[in-house]
């Protein structure tokens, strides 16, 4: 199975590594998954929240994923590229509908998931995002709950920041198995907190 993450300017880069690396051990570990850094435009680099630099593999219009992650990064700051600023472009939005619809399982970490009620993919399901947003998404048609992760099957939502890893081992546990899941949390030496 193929996980696209799916950057934009502004992410936040442990909203997206974090579960890069957790998946991408998975595969080093022969488990049959692997992810690849994707974004919507045809970007050659992208600039995320603290300044790191990254190149994407893909475009996601160029993939097939089972699984598309979008992180989050900037939503509290309005004014700076970051997941408030594509909420209001809609680009990655309509990008995680349609991918979606075509039948992926879309995952949002941290306020990756106003992303994902924007695109309105949490309408009428359970969700949670980062604490300081909470009161953005009970504005939205989801059904918020206080949750480290939240799965709702073709749907997934995870909390602030480092719950992206539990998201990605919840993943990781769904598509290979609960010992390639353990045998990640192990390598990577991270206590799983679901």
């Amino acid at each position: 199975m193929d996980v696209a993450i799916l950057l934009y300017e502004g992410f936040d880069e442990l909203d997206a590594i974090g579960p890069y690396e957790v998946v991408r051990t998975a595969a080093a570990l022969d488990a049959d998954i692997d992810a690849s850094l994707v974004t919507v435009d045809d970007e050659r680099q992208v600039e995320a929240s603290h300044g790191a630099r990254i190149v994407p593999d893909a475009r996601l219009a160029d993939r097939d994923p089972g699984v598309v992650v979008v992180p989050g990064g900037g939503w509290n700051d309005r004014a700076a590229p970051g997941a408030w600023t594509e909420c209001e472009r809609g680009v990655v939005p309509d990008a995680a509908a349609r991918a979606h619809e075509a039948g992926a399982t879309v995952a949002s970490v941290c306020t990756g998931a106003m992303l994902l009620a924007e695109a309105g993919l949490l309408d009428g399901r359970p969700a949670t995002t980062h604490r300081t947003a909470m009161s953005d998404l009970r504005e939205t048609e989801a059904s918020v709950r206080e949750a480290r992760v939240v799965d709702d099957g073709d749907v997934l939502t995870a909390g602030g920041v480092t719950a992206g890893l539990d998201l990605a081992l919840h993943l990781l546990e769904r598509a290979c198995g609960a010992e390639t899941a353990a045998a990640v949390a192990g390598e990577l030496e991270y206590e799983r907190a679901i």
